[in-house]
């Protein structure tokens, strides 16, 4: 298998996409947790994944609210059942860690939950961005909460951010009214 690699664009600052043949095996923010280290992200294809490029733009735009690419994720078989149950998890909608222990079958497991949560190779195309804590509130993400917040508005139609936000050196969002 060929890895290749190509850094994209978006609002909320330069996404790394990593892919394997057809198969995309990440995606990545600047500055995420647990974002493997660069080496491994194979050869810089400066014109690649021109598909995935278009779904994303279409995202951020608020048009589109399902990807279609063929993922290949590489977790314990516990992450691949959090990862799949995260997909489920409408466009616009939340659920938080313990809905989510309950619906892989550990309704005590939402530690667990978050910490596969966290490790999600794919953020985005795997909404890890829409769990959260019990109360609602905006506990951890691996992208920074700024961000989490900002794609929950996104998702919930609140455009206001996209022509005025702009991303710190630290991976924060600055919003300027």
């Amino acid at each position: 298998m060929t890895r290749t690699h190509t850094v994209l664009p978006s609002p909320l600052g330069p996404l790394t996409v990593v892919r394997e043949d057809e198969w995309l095996v990440g995606l990545y923010f600047d500055g995420q947790r647990h974002r493997p280290d660069q080496n491994s992200f194979g050869v810089l294809d400066p014109a690649g994944s021109p598909a995935l490029r278009e779904q994303l733009d279409a995202y951020f735009r608020g048009e589109l609210t399902d990807f279609e690419t063929p993922l290949h994720l590489a977790g314990t078989p516990f992450q691949q059942r959090v990862w799949a149950a995260l997909r489920e998890v409408p466009y616009g909608e939340t659920a938080t860690y313990g809905e989510l222990a309950r619906e892989v079958g550990q309704p005590t497991a939402a530690r667990a939950v978050g910490a596969a949560n966290g490790r999600n190779p794919v953020c985005l195309v795997v909404p890890c961005h829409r769990v959260v804590g019990a109360g609602g509130s905006l506990t951890g993400y691996a992208g920074g909460t700024d961000r989490k917040r900002h794609l929950l508005d996104l998702e919930r139609q609140d455009h206001s951010w996209t022509t005025a936000s702009t991303l710190s050196a630290s991976g924060s969002v600055t919003t300027t009214p």
